[in-house]
């Protein structure tokens, strides 16, 4: 296939953890010509075929940015200071119907407060599950949610363990550990998912939700998983309204694990939908152990101690 008779997909948020990915997915997947979006160009000249100019809070430059496009990859970000997700996509979207986009891939998460009945307010999830109706309603040929999982790589990033009191290395949660409710995942291997999606939408096309999901697991299988692989990690369950208040942003934090608690995750029976998640995305995804293997290796793991 000639790269003028690919077609084209523009990716949002290309040198992010779920953007890059796609990337990398959409150019293994030879179908498609990749046109990669970012405030900074000229810092990412390789990255794709096409590496364009394009910011969420300029929406009067993103119809240009879309111009020519087939499909588009849409993620938000949540945690980036003054973001407003809603306001964003709903530009997004807006452009790509004016460009003529024909099948448009949103990034969401579940709706936290639809699934508990308000008992917990989780903005980071339910906010871009408000979104999915603007997709839904736009009126594209095609459209497909995927879900993001609870990543892998959180537990050597922003929950990676720290020395505790009793002088182990482990995890103080507000959280019941034997409670099999996390759906984790390498969040590299979206791209997979959404790659998938563009080139079945007979399949994937019409509003699935395609949940990229490796192992569902409790805070005990992860350290039982971890430990056997010869780490020494620990547990401690705190209370909720102790772990609250002991950095910015650990309210919300403490309100999402809650949630996991009671709901799991993705907050209902998803067999049907991870399984054509992976069916989409050709392949199953990789196991925590698998993964830990190689990104949780014990030698860092004992640079916390230091």
């Amino acid at each position: 296939m000639s790269p003028n008779s690919k077609k084209l997909i523009a990716v949002i948020g290309a040198t992010g953890q779920q953007g890059g990915a796609v990337v990398r997915a959409l150019q293994a997947n030879g179908q498609f010509k990749v046109r990669a979006l970012t405030r900074n160009p000229g810092k990412h000249r390789g990255l794709a075929a096409e590496v364009v100019e394009a910011d969420l809070d300029r929406p009067e430059a993103l119809e240009a940015a879309f111009e020519g496009a087939h499909g588009v990859f849409l993620v938000t970000n949540f945690w980036e200071q003054g973001t407003d997700e809603l306001k964003q996509a709903t530009a997004a979207v807006r452009a790509a119907r004016n460009a003529g986009v024909k099948h448009f891939v949103w990034s969401t998460l579940p709706d936290v407060e639809a699934i508990s009945g308000g008992r917990f307010h989780v903005p980071h999830f339910t906010g871009k599950a408000r979104i999915d109706r603007i997709v839904e309603e736009a009126g594209f040929a095609n459209h497909t949610f995927v879900i993001a999982p609870f990543f892998y790589q959180n537990l050597v990033g922003v929950l990676a363990p720290q020395k505790q009191a009793d002088g182990s290395l482990g995890w103080a949660l507000p959280l019941n550990p034997s409670v099999r409710g996390i759906h984790m995942a390498d969040i590299r291997e979206l791209g997979d998912i959404v790659a998938g999606a563009f080139a079945h939408p007979d399949q994937a096309g019409n509003g699935e939700y395609l949940p990229l999901v490796g192992d569902l697991m409790s805070f005990n299988d992860i350290i039982d998983t971890l430990n056997r692989q010869g780490h020494k990690l620990s547990f401690k369950q705190v209370p909720k309204d102790v772990f609250a208040t002991s950095f910015p942003g650990a309210a919300e934090i403490a309100e999402t694990f809650g949630y996991f608690q009671a709901h799991t995750y993705l907050g209902s029976d998803s067999y049907h939908r991870i399984a054509l998640a992976n069916k989409i995305a050709g392949r199953p995804p990789s196991r925590f152990s698998t993964w830990a293997r190689v990104n949780f290796p014990v030698k860092a793991a004992l640079k916390n101690y230091v």
